[in-house]
């Protein structure tokens, strides 16, 4: 994809709120106040995309899980191949003896996703479970 024109543009902001901005852009570690503006526009747009119910979306699940919890491998593979998501890969880790962090890339409706999220968070001998959402946004 070509790279498009930057455009400049002015926003006036009251003295207290771009002190604040600017604090965050320090904290942060963006080297501008362009910079930042431009991840908040993104953000938002994927927030916007969430929101819309038959937009392809993208999300990463990760897990954290009791692999030596009866039956549960079992589990998070059976929701897996019956949901309509597409997984695009996985990751496992043992972090130690008794539990494993897994990360699952996932593609399609924000309603989909969550509902394959929420239920995989919701087996016995998950003890955490959070869903990254993501979207293509033009730049």
């Amino acid at each position: 994809m070509a790279r498009q024109e930057t455009i400049r543009f002015t926003v006036s902001l009251p003295a207290s709120l771009l002190e604040a901005l600017d604090r965050r852009i320090v904290g942060r570690g963006y080297e501008s106040r362009s910079e930042f503006v431009r991840d908040l526009i993104r953000a938002r747009l994927v927030e916007e995309a969430w929101a819309g119910a038959d937009t392809e979306v993208h999300g990463a699940l990760t897990i954290v899980y009791d692999h030596h919890r009866r039956g549960l491998t079992d589990k998070l593979h059976r929701v897996q191949h019956n949901q309509f998501v597409h997984i695009l890969c996985t990751q496992h880790v043992h972090l130690d003896h008794d539990h494993c962090l897994e990360t699952i890339v996932l593609r399609g409706t924000p309603g989909e996703i969550e509902r394959m999220a929420l239920e995989i968070g919701g087996l016995k001998g998950v003890s955490f479970a959070e869903l990254a959402r993501t979207a293509v946004v033009e730049d």
